[in-house]
């Protein structure tokens, strides 16, 4: 196994030392503080200048006996390096966050000595892009340019590579929430299954993890008690057993890349989980799907990296949500400009949606026509500020 680092910064605030570590002391002296708020006549001025053995009782009260939300004031901002985009998709899953990540669409593949990319995922990788560029020139040169061809090459041919692939970005969270997920991570460890490869290197990027945030003084052993056996929510068990379901609320359940998931799941008002198949499947890029020589050679490619778990593999997917966030997950996703895989997946589950509400004869079922008709920008409550005059991306019927 590669030995690719991750390197976890803190950016400036008002608890970063000088050092870049975390100063959890100051922290958790105004978390103490912020406790007697509800409580105290005269308001927050009165704490902030009461003596430091009462706010280091309440200290100890509070994250002793489980009352842990005041330390969500705390909130810290992460600089993630050489974070693998599944321990990103992890971190992506659990609601309290704010991520800025580094776009796997528009990025070129590259391969270092230390990389966890190996030599055959490069090779196919750009072998795809070529392909895939001229496909896309052939069949919507007269719609996109050579620079745009050649980002949704590289959309295309990442499904080649490892789901482990390193990324960057800015994950703000709170004390605790950070806490929290690292307890759960630990349960992870402290369970995976030795025979699952998959899971081991999770493991073992998760520990390095926890490590860099012990090293930066973030974690605290009594906000990391998990007396309610919480687990990391992005794994899921025996999905193909559950029913499906679609009313004021809804839920259903479908194959889909672990790219589509990471998309997927930045919709933080619908509820997602993935479980990996037994049998290994991988998505097919409609820009070649109708070309049966092609699809056999992308499928023969897949396989000859499946022990790196190419993004491109299928998993089980649960989505669980309210209706009005469905809705506002097809105001984002039913465009041209969104990814092709999750855009097709939407469409799929909104006509589903509306099947189920007419013979159901729910009343939401008139309310769902209006969005049954194209992209979103034919949403009567919709707005579009970039006419793309993509024909096909209108109708929702194009191959990229």
């Amino acid at each position: 196994m590669k030995k690719t680092k991750i390197k976890v910064g803190i950016l400036p605030n008002q608890f970063l030392k000088l050092d870049g570590t975390f100063d959890k002391d100051e922290a958790i002296k105004l978390s103490g503080k912020i406790a007697g708020v509800c409580y105290d006549k005269e308001g927050f001025t009165h704490l902030e200048n009461e003596p430091l053995e009462k706010t280091m009782r309440r200290v100890d009260m509070t994250l002793n006996n489980g009352h842990h939300s005041v330390y969500d004031h705390i909130l810290i901002n992460f600089n993630l390096q050489n974070l693998p985009k599944i321990l990103a998709m992890v971190l992506n899953n659990e609601h309290q966050y704010t991520t800025s990540e580094k776009s796997a669409r528009y990025t070129p593949v590259v391969r270092d000595e230390e990389s966890i990319i190996t030599e055959a995922e490069e090779k196919l990788y750009h072998k795809w892009l070529d392909i895939f560029k001229v496909k896309i020139k052939e069949q919507y040169g007269y719609v996109y340019n050579d620079s745009k061809i050649q980002k949704l090459a590289q959309e295309n041919a990442r499904y080649l590579v490892t789901v482990f692939m390193p990324t960057q970005m800015i994950y703000s969270t709170s004390l605790r929430q950070i806490n929290y997920i690292a307890s759960w991570m630990c349960d992870y460890i402290d369970e995976v299954n030795i025979n699952d490869l998959f899971e081991l290197k999770l493991a073992y990027y998760m520990r390095q993890f926890i490590d860099e945030l012990y090293r930066l003084n973030v974690l605290d052993e009594r906000l990391m008690k998990n007396e309610k056996h919480r687990k990391l929510s992005l794994f899921g068990q025996n999905l193909d057993k559950k029913e499906e379901h679609f009313g004021d609320v809804y839920s259903t359940y479908y194959k889909g890349s672990y790219a589509l998931f990471a998309q997927a799941q930045r919709h933080r008002t619908l509820d997602y989980q993935m479980e990996l198949l037994n049998e290994k499947e991988y998505f097919v890029p409609s820009i070649i799907a109708r070309d049966s020589v092609v699809v056999d050679e992308w499928l023969a490619d897949m396989r000859l990296v499946k022990d790196v778990n190419p993004q491109g593999e299928l998993v089980k997917i649960s989505e669980m949500g309210k209706y009005d966030d469905f809705i506002l997950k097809c105001k984002e996703r039913l465009c041209s400009a969104a990814q092709l895989e999750i855009m097709l997946q939407t469409r799929e589950t909104l006509l589903k949606y509306k099947k189920a509400l007419e013979e159901s004869h729910n009343p939401l079922a008139s309310d769902i026509l209006n969005y049954c008709n194209g992209a979103r920008c034919t949403f009567p409550d919709f707005e579009c500020s970039s006419d793309c005059k993509f024909k096909e991306g209108k109708i929702l019927t194009r191959k990229i």
